[in-house]
């Protein structure tokens, strides 16, 4: 039975006094690290056993440099899709005997680097990040954390200035085939949201690009492939039906409805993320409009309620468990002697069709 010690747990030294072996022995055995016999292991975790005896964690990693344990930080824990990528680091690293500390953003970079710094004191093993970063002048905390010997992945997007090893999808490829598909059924006029936060839409293909370059990178990927199916089908690119500005589901309504109202007005929009379809929904409603009839909608990131919106939502689905296994697994590797790779891993998506793309009304 446990040691009755109030809140004080049994020391190593007693553990070692219950097994019959040095102190030394029974720490390297409790913190997992040298070399103990098998008859002298089985004996101090048995006595550790009996007397309830439960690791400092922080004080074990003091002593072996390894703590057995994962950082993660993402834009936002509450999110479907960052939801079911942690299930993945998570159900990956349990197997492996890792545990994991999850820390959220909002998208703010200063956020994240007070997460890295956290983690850094923490003492974790490695990190894995969807990072906010965008440029060589925003990633000192993400360099300070390899400094210290604990390596980074990425995951859902890359950062240029970075050379790691990132797990992502194929963003590009993705949004091309879902324009493809509203092409196919004979749409011209297709809006795109959302666009880069800036205060106007740009006037050139060029300055479009320019900007998104400023975004992030899953961002600017979504772009690339929905100007990629323009150019295929040679349809020229019109700046007016990209969205710019905030990232918000408010900025998104007002966008779609200036859409809406062109003269040659937009007859399908493809969504690059899940409050872009929410506010596109929202737009249409308050334009009196409904879809597919009226106009065609696409959008990122597949979830339980675009398959019961009435008529049932054409999204595009993101493995989003496997990418936390992925990313999980390509850390847990390094941390066990590989060689970073510094590679982009790239796993497929895949387009769900259904009921929300109709050929545009003549």
């Amino acid at each position: 039975m446990p040691t009755d010690r109030g809140q004080a747990g049994p020391t190593i030294s007693e553990v070692a006094a219950e097994a019959g072996v040095g102190r030394a022995t029974a720490a390297r055995t409790l913190g997992g690290y040298g070399y103990v016999s098998p008859e002298l292991r089985a004996r101090v975790l048995a006595a550790a056993e009996k007397l309830g005896y439960r690791a400092n964690a922080l004080a074990r990693s003091m002593s072996t440099g390894v703590s057995h344990t994962l950082g993660v930080i993402v834009a936002d824990i509450g999110n479907p899709f960052f939801a079911g990528l942690l299930r993945g680091v998570s159900d990956t690293s349990r197997a492996r005997g890792f545990d994991v500390i999850v820390l959220s953003t909002y998208e703010n970079l200063q956020e994240e680097v007070a997460a890295a710094n956290v983690l850094i004191d923490k003492r974790v093993d490695g990190v894995i990040v969807a990072s906010a970063a965008l440029g060589r002048d925003q990633v000192a905390h993400l360099k300070a954390a390899i400094d210290r010997g604990i390596p980074v992945v990425l995951v859902d997007r890359a950062v240029s200035a970075l050379d790691l090893d990132s797990v992502v999808i194929d963003n590009r490829d993705a949004a091309r085939e879902a324009v493809e598909v509203l092409i196919a059924a004979g749409h011209r006029r297709i809006g795109f949201v959302w666009g880069p936060p800036v205060d106007r839409p740009p006037a050139t293909r060029r300055e479009l690009l320019t900007a998104a370059s400023r975004n992030l990178w899953t961002d600017g990927e979504r772009l690339r492939g929905y100007l990629d199916a323009l150019d295929d089908a040679h349809i020229p690119f019109d700046p007016q039906l990209v969205m710019v500005g905030p990232k918000t589901e408010e900025r998104v309504v007002t966008e779609v409805g200036r859409m809406l109202a062109l003269p040659d007005r937009v007859t399908a929009v493809f969504c690059s993320e899940t409050d872009g379809m929410t506010g596109s929904l929202r737009a249409l409603r308050k334009a009196g409009l409904s879809y597919p009839d009226d106009v065609a909608l696409i959008g990122f990131d597949d979830s339980a309620w675009a398959a019961v919106m009435e008529p049932p939502l054409t999204m595009i689905a993101q493995p989003v468990h496997e990418l936390g296994a992925k990313a999980a697994q390509v850390l847990l590797d390094i941390l066990g002697g590989a060689e970073p790779a510094r590679e982009m891993h790239t796993l497929r998506s895949r387009l769900i069709q259904r009921s929300s793309v109709a050929p545009p009304r003549t």
